[in-house]
């Protein structure tokens, strides 16, 4: 393989950058453009200190620290090195373009940890756990991510197309010698090893519905009448003015989503348009989308003025809360002229009511504390249990299931032996997808295409 270069820290101004390099003349490119402080032999996991120069002009452009790591005790188990420069744009640049003039091509998105894939380092879904880890927006995500990387996901496939395996075995020997008429033993037996591994992969299954709420945050709608306070709640949670707040109503016309971190529980904010009689277009187009939102929510902040009497439109969004997961928020608490503590329509929802006043930031504590006892995402086990947060992941785990479904009903209709044996092939292709035994090379360059340059 060629040798390839990128910048791996994000761009802009920084202490330091790193430039990395991976390939076959990865350290005959660097020791042309590096002239460390003592010349001593290669050696892996060590670091020098030198200059890095322009070989054209044979002038110095960085003092840096270089990291070597020797086949196959690398990252991509190819040879490598980082070249810690001053952060800043135009030194990595000049590094950058140093290595390529000599011999080194620029690194695609993803493509050392592509090459670490494609060497045997790691599997596929610890390469997709690689970007997991850098786009985690909560601990419990990074956590989640680590375990993947850790390896934990491939190990739970791997024992599971073990039996599969295992029963593939029994089935071609009961081909290969059928004098010994075993086919009734085989088939009770693939019956009960199908079950066990139905019964794993379904609990896998199951597990998206948590690992989705992990990586992208439970989806929370904050909803309500124009005025009662959904972006002032926004931009309390956030502590800091994200959405516009004004006293004349409607100022709210499209959604507005940011994502935050409450006691653990990773939200993402969906600030919705205010519903009343649309006055235009824009205000129309601005509240189809906010019951959109309010449809495909995991959880709806429904907010009230409480120095108002309820209107229409509040009862329309009491009925569309009813059999949702949803809190009430009787807003303008400061004010002390609370006229909505008590109404039934409220009561009879059999929500869980908190009183704020968004201005004045006083409730919202309990706000966050009702949120944490409607997810009690910090009690995951993610020591004991195994998340699927990757669509997919979960879509080659359902075809899976759907393949052995198939297998154990051929068996119990009494088909031939070697019938059977298709669909458990079928079942073991999806699950090689995930590890990347049997994943195609456009779905392997859709994956990396995700990654950032120098990853």
């Amino acid at each position: 393989m060629s040798t390839i270069v990128a910048i791996s820290t994000a761009p802009g101004v920084g202490g330091i950058g790193i430039i990395r390099m991976s390939g076959d003349e990865c350290f005959e490119i660097l020791d042309k453009i590096f002239v460390p402080k003592n010349k001593t032999k290669i050696e892996s996991y060590r670091i020098k200190y030198g200059k890095i120069i322009d070989t054209e002009k044979n002038e110095e452009i960085d003092e840096v620290l270089v990291s070597y790591f020797v086949s196959p005790k690398s990252y991509t188990t190819e040879n490598m090195c980082e070249i810690n420069s001053h952060g800043g744009i135009i030194v990595m640049n000049k590094i950058l373009n140093e290595c390529l003039k000599n011999g080194a091509t620029l690194a695609e998105p993803g493509e050392f940890t592509k090459r670490a894939f494609l060497n045997g380092r790691i599997d596929l879904s610890q390469a997709e756990a690689v970007i997991d880890v850098i786009n985690a927006k909560s601990n419990i995500e990074a956590k989640a991510s680590m375990k993947q990387l850790s390896g934990s996901l491939s190990q739970k496939i791997n024992t599971i197309k073990k039996k599969l395996i295992d029963i593939m075995v029994d089935i071609e020997a009961s081909i290969d010698y059928p004098e010994y008429d075993v086919e009734e033993v085989t088939n009770e037996k693939a019956i009960k090893s199908i079950d066990e591994v139905l019964k794993d992969l379904k609990k896998l299954e199951d597990s998206f519905e948590d690992g989705k709420i992990i990586k992208e945050g439970i989806k929370t709608a904050i909803i309500g009448t124009p005025n009662a306070g959904k972006s002032s709640l926004l931009n309390t949670i956030l502590d800091e003015d994200r959405a516009i707040v004004t006293e004349i109503e409607g100022t709210t016309r499209d959604t507005i989503e940011e994502f935050v971190t409450i006691k653990g529980i990773p939200l993402k904010l969906i600030d919705t348009a205010g519903i009343r009689q649309a006055k235009d277009e824009v205000e129309k187009i601005g509240i189809e989308k906010s019951k959109e939102h309010i449809k495909n929510s995991d959880l709806i902040i429904a907010i009230f003025d409480t120095t108002k009497e309820l209107k229409q439109e509040d009862i329309e969004i009491l009925e569309m809360i009813k059999d949702r997961n949803a809190i009430i928020v009787l807003n303008k608490e400061d004010l002390n002229n609370n006229v909505l503590e008590n109404k039934s329509e409220i009561i009879n929802t059999n929500k869980k009511v908190i009183k704020i006043s968004a201005l004045k930031k006083t409730g919202i504590e309990d706000l966050y504390e009702e949120i944490s006892k409607l997810f009690n995402i910090n009690k995951l086990q993610l020591e004991d249990g195994q998340f699927i947060t990757n669509v997919r992941h979960k879509n080659s785990i359902k075809n899976s299931i759907k393949k052995l479904e198939k297998s154990k009903k051929t068996i119990l209709d009494n088909m031939p032996i070697d019938i059977i044996s298709i669909d458990i092939k079928d079942a073991l292709e999806e699950l090689g997808k995930i590890t990347g035994d049997s994943v195609s090379e456009d779905i392997i360059k859709e994956i990396f295409k995700k990654f950032c340059l120098g990853k």
